[in-house]
């Protein structure tokens, strides 16, 4: 479940990006919108996001601030005095854009996800890699289309034939995103596309050369320096490493550590009650543990959770009868953070030496790598 945190504090343009070192003004036009409506903007600020409003008057609104670097942003416009004749689903009306340094126009006519976008040299570099992969998304958007009917029909079979070709898709989107980043080592936008391309679980192997071919301002850039600090982490979690040790605490206040589980296989599963993907893995998850747990198998579960009563409930609801810890700080769980997890479910297999030997396995790939290592009771 990709992470989307909103810190929504509704400040005027003048203070809103106080911090910032660049300063940005952006005039939007909406030609034909007369009549009351609101623009917010949500600016992308590392890990989490700041968001602003401005009222439409005659048409026109304005945002003012700064930024440290080219920032991922989105504007949405709201009608808050609804007008018979305007087209359905004005009332939601998002642009995405890529925000910089200096005067920056938006016009449009009644639409703002239509809008043309001048000033920004980000925002081109954004609209050249969109374009580049815009084919490929309209497959998967389409191939997502007919999964979830699929899906919705229970046809387990349909669904596997498909998976391939997410994964071709895949491999496509990142080639060109890969070659995108060699060809442009010093774009506006070489950090997000290289995000991207890492996606949320980064291979050392495959990333870092990637990322040691940008232009040095850009890897020395802010944004450049959280996804070094990403790398590191990941290096150090990857497959054949030894495992990072820590502890926190359970339901009743004890502290387990990592290290005492040593001498087992043990999955260290990182999930929450509120996600929806994790709860919907757990059914796979109960059934390799009764299957493996006489051979050894532990499992200890990191709630991301920072509501103890949901924590707890959802334990019982999913019947998950093995060692529970949590630190109770949501995204900010110490553990998660030590492992660089920026999505759940996500969980690691560590063998009785202590050593990582598999990440991230769902569904059957549990116990297919269980049965490789154990021998089920």
């Amino acid at each position: 479940m990709k992470r989307a945190i909103l810190a929504a504090v509704l400040l005027s343009p003048a203070v809103l990006f106080a911090q910032g070192e660049k300063p940005f003004t952006i005039h939007g036009t909406v030609a034909q919108v007369q009549k009351q409506a609101k623009v917010y903007l949500k600016v992308k600020k590392g890990d989490d996001a700041m968001l602003d409003s401005a009222e439409v008057k005659d048409g026109k609104f304005i945002f003012k601030g700064t930024i440290k670097e080219p920032s991922m942003a989105s504007l949405m416009m709201v009608i808050t005095d609804p007008q018979p004749d305007f087209p359905r689903g004005m009332k939601q009306d998002i642009l995405p854009l890529f925000l910089d340094k200096g005067d920056i126009t938006i016009t449009a006519q009644d639409s703002v996800k239509n809008a043309v976008v001048k000033g920004s040299a980000a925002n081109d570099a954004y609209l050249q890699l969109d374009g580049m992969l815009k084919d490929i998304g309209t497959q998967k958007r389409d191939l997502q289309k007919a999964y979830r009917q699929l899906y919705m029909a229970k046809d387990e079979e349909g669904m596997k034939r498909l998976e391939p070709k997410f994964d071709e898709l895949e491999a496509q989107e990142k080639k060109i995103t890969r070659d995108y980043l060699a060809k442009y080592p010093a774009s506006p936008i070489a950090m997000f596309a290289l995000n991207q391309y890492a996606g949320y679980e980064i291979n050392p192997t495959d990333v870092e050369p990637v990322f040691k071919k940008l232009d040095k301002k850009i890897r020395n850039s802010e944004s450049g320096k959280a996804f070094a600090t990403r790398l590191e982490a990941a290096k150090k979690t990857a497959i054949g490493q030894p495992a990072l040790d820590f502890s926190q605490t359970d339901a009743t206040g004890n502290a387990i550590s990592l290290a005492s589980f040593k001498g087992k296989y043990v999955l260290v599963d990182f999930w929450a009650s509120w996600c929806g993907p994790c709860r919907a893995e757990n059914p796979n998850v109960v059934r390799a543990y009764s299957k493996y747990k006489a051979k050894g198998f532990e499992i200890l579960g990191v709630s991301l959770d920072d509501k103890k009563e949901k924590w707890l409930a959802a334990i019982q609801a999913d019947n998950l009868a093995w060692t529970h810890v949590s630190d109770l700080k949501g995204w900010k769980n110490a553990a998660a953070e030590l492992y660089s997890i920026r999505a759940i479910p996500q969980n690691l297999l560590i063998d009785p030496q202590g050593r990582i030997v598999a990440k991230n396995l769902r569904g059957e790939a549990l116990e297919t790598k269980l049965s490789e290592v154990m021998q089920p009771q």
